[in-house]
Order: C-alpha cells, then structure tokens, then sequence
C-alpha cells in the first residue's frame, strides 16, 4: 500500500486522488478529488455525487482535503459510513485502496487508478475496457477541469430488448420509446408514421388489435366521429377491424381523456354498441392524438386475452406514445406544407424564369439581327463583362436578358438597373446598399443590386449617367475587390457578372472627363452593336407580327393581321423610337382598331416622327422640284389626307394641326375630297 506521506508530490503539490463506484447502475463511475473542493455523498441531487440506496442519507458523508491528507467525515448520517467495515467516526484519514461502505454502494479510494480499474472483477456497462477507462480520466488535465468518465457513440436505449433483459418495465419502455422516436423522426409520411407508432404500440403493450384513425383535418373544436378514417390496422390473429362505438370514440373526442374498459363482453352496452363479439375483445383502449388543445385522431387497442388484459400501465405507455405521436404528426404535416408551398414557389420561379426568357427572344431575321443572336451565344458561354450600345429602344435590355438567360448563370438572379433615374447619393446605396441608419431617411438595412445580383447578372442600363464617385466605387467591384455598404464597415465580396448599356458616345464623354478612361476599358472587354430599328426594315413585319399576337392574348382583343398597305406604312416609317415605339404603335393600334384587322387608316403614328419624316422625303435632294412653299404644303396635306382615307382628325394630328386649321387650309388651296 502507497505510503500517505507520498501524498504531495516533490513541487508541494497534492497528488490526485480518485473515487471509483463499485457496485449499482453507477459501477465504474470515476470521480476525481480536487484539492481545495469538498465532494459530498449523499442522495440528494444537490450531492456531487448521487448515491442512489434507500439506506444512504440525504446528505451522508463528505470527503476534503486537510493539509496532506485526504479525509473522510460522516455527516451523521442516519445508518453511519464504513471503510473497510469500520463505521466512521469524526474525520478519518483515507489511504490507498481503501473502500467507502454506504448501504449496497461500495466507493473505492486510490491514487494508482490504472491499478484500481484491473482489479475490478468486471466492468459495468458504462465501461468495458479497463485502459480505454484509464485513457479517458487520464487524458484530461488532471491540473485544470473535470476528468471525462465515460463515453459512448449511441445510447444503449437504441439496442434491442434483449439488452435490457432484467430491467424494470419503466427502462424497457423508455427504451422503446427511444427507439420509437427516432423511427418517428425518419418517417416520410402520415401513413408511414401511423405504421411506425402502431408496431411500437404492439411492442409496449399486450394489445394484439390495433388501429389508428386520423381526422381529415386537425381541429380545436369538437371532432364528429364519422370523420375519423382508418389509417393502419393490425391483428395478431387476422381478425378483421371492429370500430369502437361513436358514443365511446364521441366520449373520448369530447373529453380528451383515454379510456380503458375491461369485462367488454360482460357489458352489454359496450358489447353491443362496440360490435367486438366477433372478435371476443376482453379489454380496450381509446386514446385521442393530440397536441394542446388539437386533435389529430384516435388510437384503438384490443386485447382479445382474457389472462393477459389491457391494464393502467399499457394505458399510461398509450398516452405517452400518443403525444409523440401527435407532436410528430404535426411536424409532419408543418413540413408537408413548407414543402407544397416550396414545390409551388419553384413553379412559380420556373414559369416566370420561362416568360422571362420569352420575352427575352430576339424577333428579327435580318442579317443584322442573325449575326447580333450569333454574338450572343458565343459571349453567353464566358464570363466577360459586356458593354451594349444602340439608340434609345432598340432592346439592349433583351440582349441583356438573352446573355444571362444562355449562360451558365441562368438558375441565379438577374438584376436590371437605370442608372439614369437616380441621383448620386441614391444610385450608390441601391447599387451597394446601406445599414441603418447611414443616412437621413435610412430605416433599415438595404441589401443593394451587387449583392442581390450575386452567382448571377447585374444589367446596368445607361451607365453613360454615373457620376464620378461611383464609377470610381463601382470600378473597385469590377476587378474584384470587396465593397461595404453605405455607412457600413463590412466588407462584401459576390461573384456578378456586369452587363451595362447606354447609347451615349462614352469616347467622347472620356475625352470630356466625365466619364473615367480605366472604367471604360474595364466595360468594353466585349462590344455588342445593336442596328436601329431604320436599318434593318426586314425585320419590322416580323416584330409588328408578334406584338400584334402578344397583344390580342394578353388583352383578349380579336385583331389577328394587317393589310397589304398597312404592313407598307409600318415599313416605310423612320421609327425613331425604334422597336419600343413600334411596340406601343401596335398597342395602341390594336386596341382602338374597330375591325379584326388593322388598315392603314387604324395605325396611329407619332406626330411628331410623321412630320418629319414626311418632310424629309419632300424636300429629298434625290427629289428636289422647283416649287413653292405653298405647293409642297399642298402636296403633302393631299398625300396625308390619303394615307388617313381622307379622315380630318387623323391627318391633322399627323401634320400636327388643329382641325380648324386644316379646314382653313383646304379652303384656301380649294381642295375637296374626290368622289368615286
């Protein structure tokens, strides 16, 4: 035995002592002894440690350290404390090996724990080898903290019943309400989970007929019997499923408490209403499934044995697997929902990423247009910033769109901005957003576009508009570098790629200086030319075409066609305004057209444009006349009048007149309409 001298080690420190449990549930429990803490015994839970006997005390003894030595006091205790057989009196030094009495709990003290651990006659449960013991105290600062005592990968709850075999009906019940949980948690629906509860009711209980039935929806209120539905059913002995009475299932709906009857075919109200004669029932059981105050349903057990009938215990385990039962079900049906809505959701995104793409077709088979869609594919498969450029309305924004939607970015967000419609201050917190606060009218943190736009698309139209303190922020982001919001300190890094637009001439804007020249390279890696609508006049009856059919389905009107000379004046028109004007000329057209088709008297063209155009054909140096003033406006209001079918209003809205004025100049050049 190790000499109690050798109880400070040569630095003056004590050395560590251990109390190793030797006997109940706890064999094998290690507790290290701190020097400086007092650990008490007891059965109390306020005790360090727990002492589990009817024979020990509340709080029974407590072991110290004075000076040197560790010791042991009785705090009087109802049936005293032994060591090694002799009761305790005042404080009693311990030494080594030697072994705590308190009732059936044997408490062994030592200092050579690796030597304790091998003569133990066998290891409990919590412990099954002696050095993997001996590691877990040891590899712990024996210094500093608690020594880890015990470790496992799984409960023993998780084995089967034959592992537990000589516990106490609640263990073997706790245990299969273990497993039953997790089996609950891995089910994939109501019917699978209805399955799962049944086989554990049947486990738990001596019940040999069971069934669940679950309401078509949950309710607070009162539940009506005929809505309840057999989920899963079962019998050990293939008897085929009798329902409990509604008056008993209303009873228990009503009350919300389970029942347990017995003597059922000795009670004639129950042997009657209940139709179990055919499967001479002896007992049953009705428990409601429920959560709070909502039900989900009933569960039904029969036993059929007349040794071995339901009893309170399997009406306790009933009700406890009952509210798991409920409260998974209710997760389940929670989850069922998120993901009806989610699949709903991802319909949603899908059906509008497919508009989006629609409308993101290119309409148009010029060589203009063939050679812009062949551009595009090639520049859709990089990852290179692109700059387009065309007039106002020539559709940069879908050639944005068509980019985005046939690269590999097309299952992430596409952003579109103007840059044009916002001031400095504002165009810079909806590019990178802002925190609260950082200015006047700031309420909240703004996620800005770079940040919505990332693994996607940023389209930044008329980037021409930005001021010079954002182009120099929005620079820094282009080649990579992290940004922070708005009065913000965090720094930000996304993965976008930029497209911008704009139609003004950026060369001259960079000679001018407010446009910077190393952001204008930084955009031009890859030019994309979109031709006005005026040089491409091939593609005008394809698009007029399928504005037309866009239309006519989206607003329900039944103009399908043009005529010959109607088609003749779209294609002749300038459109300045190029494919957008012709877009709202369409619109407009379409919706005020009397006919099932459109004439050239329906189309309604911009004054404005009409007016010019119709002048720079007159005075054409290819048809240069020697006339008057006076004979060309003559000319031109005829050929107005015309191409109107001879309608004042429309002429005159075209030659931009008043009607009045018209009038007057038909007196004065003495024209009237000729007659068939």
């Amino acid at each position: 035995m190790r000499d109690q001298q050798k109880l400070e080690s040569a630095s003056g420190t004590p050395e560590v002592a251990f109390l190793v449990i030797r006997s109940g549930n706890a064999k094998g429990d290690v507790y290290r002894l701190q020097p400086g803490q007092v650990t008490s015994l007891g059965r109390s839970p306020t005790n360090r440690i727990v002492i589990r006997d009817e024979v020990c005390s509340r709080n029974h003894c407590e072991i110290f350290l004075s000076g040197s030595v560790w010791a042991l006091r009785d705090l009087e205790s109802r049936n005293g404390t032994l060591v090694n057989d002799t009761l305790v009196k005042g404080d009693w030094p311990l030494h080594e090996g030697q072994t705590i009495l308190i009732g059936d709990c044997e408490v062994s003290f030592t200092f050579d724990l690796s030597r304790q651990m091998k003569e133990m006659d066998q290891v409990s449960n919590h412990l099954t080898d002696t050095d993997t013991a001996l590691d877990l105290v040891l590899e712990q600062d024996i210094s500093n903290g608690p020594a880890i005592i015990h470790r496992a990968s799984q409960s023993r709850y998780r084995e089967s019943d034959h592992h537990i075999i000589g516990r106490d009906r609640a263990s073997q019940e706790l245990a299969g309400l273990y497993r039953l949980g997790l089996d609950m948690a891995a089910a994939a629906d109501s019917n699978a989970l209805s399955e799962v509860v049944l086989e554990g009711l049947f486990s738990g209980t001596v019940a040999d007929i069971g069934a669940i039935l679950l309401l078509p929806k949950s309710t607070e209120g009162p539940a009506n019997p005929t809505d309840l539905g057999v989920v899963t059913y079962n019998s050990r002995g293939n008897y085929p499923y009798q329902k409990v009475s509604d008056s008993l299932t209303q009873q228990v709906l009503s009350s919300r408490d389970a029942v347990l009857a017995k003597d059922v075919l000795d009670d004639s109200r129950l042997a009657s209403r209940d139709s179990l004669g055919e499967i001479q029932a002896q007992s049953l059981i009705c428990a409601p499934i429920q959560v709070k105050e909502r039900i989900y349903g009933l569960i039904h057990l029969y036993s059929t044995n007349p040794e071995n009938q339901l009893d309170p215990d399997d009406l306790e385990y009933t009700l406890a697997l009952a509210d798991q039962f409920a409260v998974a079900l209710e997760s389940l049906k929670q989850r069922e929902f998120l993901a009806k809505g989610l699949a709903r959701v991802k319909g949603e995104n899908q059906t509008l990423r497919e508009q989006l793409n629609l409308e993101s077709e290119m309409v148009g088979d010029s060589r203009q247009m063939q050679k812009l869609k062949m551009n595009m594919e090639r520049i859709a498969r990089t990852e290179a910033t692109v700059l387009v450029r065309g007039e106002s309305g020539v559709g940069k924004e879908l050639v944005a769109r068509g980019i985005h939607f046939s690269s590999n970015r097309t299952e992430h967000p596409l952003v579109c901005m103007n840059c044009a419609a916002l001031n400095e201050s504002l165009l810079e917190s909806e590019l990178f957003g802002h925190e609260k606060g950082a200015f006047t009218g700031a309420t909240g943190l703004k996620v800005g576009k770079f940040e919505q736009a990332d693994k996607g698309t940023l389209f930044l139209d008329e980037v021409g508009e930005m001021s010079l303190p954002v182009q120099a922020k929005f620079l820094r982001v282009l080649e990579g570098h992290p940004f922070e919001r708005v009065g913000g300190g965090t720094s930000i890094n996304v993965d976008v790629r930029v497209v911008a637009a704009t139609n003004r001439d950026l060369e001259k804007s960079v000679k001018e200086g407010t446009f910077r020249k190393d952001l204008y390279f930084r955009l031009h890696v890859v030019e994309v030319m979109v031709e006005s609508l005026r040089n491409r006049p091939d593609d005008i009856p394809l698009l007029a075409e399928y504005f037309l059919k866009k239309n006519a389905k989206r607003s329900g009107i039944c103009v399908t066609e043009f005529t010959a000379d109607a088609m003749n004046v779209l294609i002749s028109y300038s459109w300045p305004g190029n494919v957008r004007e012709l877009q709202n000329v369409i619109e407009r057209t379409s919706i005020l057209c009397p006919n099932e088709y459109i004439t050239a008297g329906d189309i309604q063209l911009s004054a404005l444009n009409e007016s010019d155009k119709s002048l720079s054909g007159v005075l054409s140096r290819n048809q240069f006349r020697p006339v008057s003033l006076e004979a060309i406006e003559k000319e031109h209001i005829l050929a107005t009048l015309e191409q109107t079918n001879w309608n004042k209003s429309k002429a005159s809205q075209i030659l931009g007149i008043e009607r009045s004025t018209l009038d007057r100049k038909l007196k004065r050049y003495q024209v009237n309409r000729p007659t068939k």
